[in-house]
């Protein structure tokens, strides 16, 4: 996140990019909620993210709105340490939260919206739920699956980088970030849809 703006001290939302630190996991297909934080970050000026509520945590204005992002460290399966420390701090209602990840359930390039929902079997959104409930708003950026179903396969398939282009990759990230962005602008109802897919 570019060092430009100066840091804000109450923030009107919390966008959360699940993920993985280290170099080892940079652009993987868990990493995509990382990518997208780190997208917004860039075009709207943020100040460098910082280490604050086991995370990177940045803030800045998106859409005329003071907003916070953060970037869990805690490693996937422990994402909800980092969440519920900073919607803590931040005060806010978990509707003013969203969470980008992952989702093999989508075919590459889908995104959706949602309100709440299931964990799906990530483990990200499983660690946040325990800790916070399942009300919080989501933004699943769809990554496609493997053909086998068994987990070990899944595991490997999501920990793995993108088979596709890179920039069939960066057009995937920066139509997310437009997500994010309608989001804060309209609030879920409108943006979900302009975002989801008919049907």
């Amino acid at each position: 996140m570019a060092l430009r703006q100066q840091p804000r001290q109450q923030s009107d939302a919390l966008v959360v990019g699940l993920g993985n630190p280290g170099p080892p996991y940079e652009n993987t297909r868990h990493n995509v909620g990382y990518l997208v934080v780190h997208e917004l970050g860039r075009r709207h000026g943020f100040a460098r993210a910082k280490r604050g509520h086991e995370g990177r945590f940045a803030v800045g204005a998106i859409a005329g709105r003071d907003v916070a992002m953060l970037q869990p460290t805690t490693y996937m399966n422990d994402s909800g340490r980092s969440v519920a420390a900073a919607l803590r701090a931040l005060r806010l209602p978990l509707d003013r939260l969203l969470v980008v990840h992952d989702h093999i359930d989508l075919p590459f390039g889908r995104l959706r919206l949602t309100p709440g929902g299931g964990s799906g079997g990530h483990n990200g959104l499983k660690s946040i739920t325990g800790l916070i409930g399942a009300d919080y708003h989501r933004l699943r950026v769809g990554v496609d699956r493997p053909a086998s179903y068994d987990p070990d396969v899944v595991a490997d398939y999501v920990l793995a980088p993108f088979a596709e282009s890179k920039a069939e990759v960066e057009e995937l990230v920066a139509r997310a970030a437009d997500a994010v962005e309608l989001w804060l602008e309209l609030g879920m109802d409108e943006a979900a849809n302009r975002v989801n897919p008919p049907g």
